[in-house]
């Protein structure tokens, strides 16, 4: 008598939003539990409270049948996994390695008076048998604790889009590839070699992806559904601004509206001048961004933007009921993109990030739709009379974290 089959995370639509933890964790679980030759992945933070423990015995359990589970943690973020978990992982057979460890002892300072940390790994990525990708802002982190702040009264807000087909598989070799890069070691020979082996390996991938239609940046297009799925991968060696010219040309290409949610929102003068010149034009442009206090200077130093973009009628609302994670935009009601990238210079210019271009209506109007609640229910409008007038404080707060963000850049050798 034969056994019925083990359910296929697969089965799922092939691009599907998913909303929070209370989404994606389940999601994320199940596709671990279907998986029968690989799990690989990706995060910035990794902590096993509540969910990311749930997440944790998942790829344990997937490592104890047999899988393959590759654990790929910034050496920055993984300050929650404490050394009983790591020895639980690994003794379950989870492989699992630090990107850019930085040692508990001087850590900070290390991290201040050396730019080259500044680039961490920033990607939240998860493939599962090199056929479904899970792309987003979401950490292995559960929605109602927060590592500095505790228990949150409500979740983060925050997405993540699972994918099926070509898209996974190139998203698997650029984790391979990063992977293997690390386990190479710490020479700066063995470094260059690893560098000179990603760009040669994601050269031919990208002239391979070249044959097929492209919707503008580096990583492989996939027709899933009625849907055109593109990843987006920005690295410091080939693909250094492939996020944001994405953005810049689909809201240059924008005619009726553009709607982005950011969590760290400082754009660079050029991005600055795509959103001022489409509402110029029309568009109507609406931003949803932090309204919690969570960092000091990139807090503070978005609000130093407001100004030009609020008069050239850009709306800015800002979600304060718990803190805002997303990093996801949709344009003219079918351009949409949902990934790890903030519109902010450590973003763009030093970490590694990963985003899925989807280029079809019906994602782009769920997503569009969840963007809207949270504007009319959660979100606080911006208007140029009450920023104009804002207190002192607050202008000379906005003004230093604009200069400390300058001053880092100039550090890093980055114009901006």
């Amino acid at each position: 008598m034969s056994s019925s089959p083990r359910p296929r995370a697969d089965l799922q639509p092939p691009c599907h939003l998913l909303q929070g933890g209370r989404e994606f964790f389940p999601a994320l679980i199940a596709a671990i539990d279907a998986a029968e030759r690989s799990v690989q992945m990706e995060t910035y933070i990794f902590d096993p409270h509540g969910a990311g423990g749930q997440v944790a015995q998942a790829l344990m359990r997937a490592a104890g049948r047999g899988v393959s589970v590759q654990l790929l943690i910034d050496g920055l973020g993984a300050d929650g996994l404490d050394l009983p978990w790591r020895e639980r992982l690994q003794q379950a057979g989870v492989q699992w390695q630090l990107f850019a460890p930085l040692g508990r002892v001087w850590a900070s300072v290390r991290l201040v008076l050396a730019p080259a940390h500044w680039r961490r790994l920033h990607r939240k990525l998860c493939v599962i048998d090199e056929q479904l990708l899970f792309c987003g802002g979401i950490n292995i982190l559960d929605d109602h604790y927060d590592p500095n702040h505790g228990a949150l009264k409500a979740p983060r807000f925050d997405f993540t889009v699972s994918v099926q087909g070509p898209v996974a598989r190139q998203a698997g070799l650029a984790m391979t590839l990063l992977w293997t890069r690390v386990q190479v070691g710490d020479s700066v020979r063995q470094r260059q070699l690893g560098q000179a082996w990603e760009a040669w390996r994601e050269g031919l991938a990208q002239r391979s992806a070249a044959r097929a239609p492209s919707v503008g940046a580096a990583g492989a297009v996939g027709v899933v559904g009625a849907a055109r799925a593109h990843l987006l991968l920005r690295d410091n060696l080939r693909f250094r601004n492939s996020i944001e010219r994405a953005y810049r040309k689909a809201i240059g290409r924008a005619r009726r509206e553009v709607l982005i949610s950011n969590a760290y929102f400082l754009p660079g003068g050029r991005l600055r001048r795509a959103l001022i010149e489409a509402a110029g034009r029309g568009v109507r442009v609406r931003l949803l961004l932090q309204g919690r206090y969570e960092y000091f200077m990139q807090y503070h130093a978005a609000r130093s933007v407001y100004l030009d973009l609020l008069r050239a009628g850009v709306e800015v609302h800002e979600y304060a009921t718990s803190f805002l994670h997303a990093k996801v935009a949709v344009i003219d009601g079918r351009w949409s993109t949902v990934g790890s990238s903030n519109l902010d210079p450590l973003s763009l210019l030093l970490a590694r990030e990963a985003n899925v271009v989807i280029e079809d209506e019906r994602f782009a109007r769920i997503l569009q739709e969840r963007l809207e609640q949270a504007i009319t229910g959660h979100g606080r409008a911006v208007h140029l009379h009450d920023y104009s007038r804002r207190p002192w404080r607050e202008r000379l707060m906005n003004r230093l974290a604009y200069a400390l963000m300058r001053m880092a850049l100039f550090i890093t050798g980055h114009r901006y």
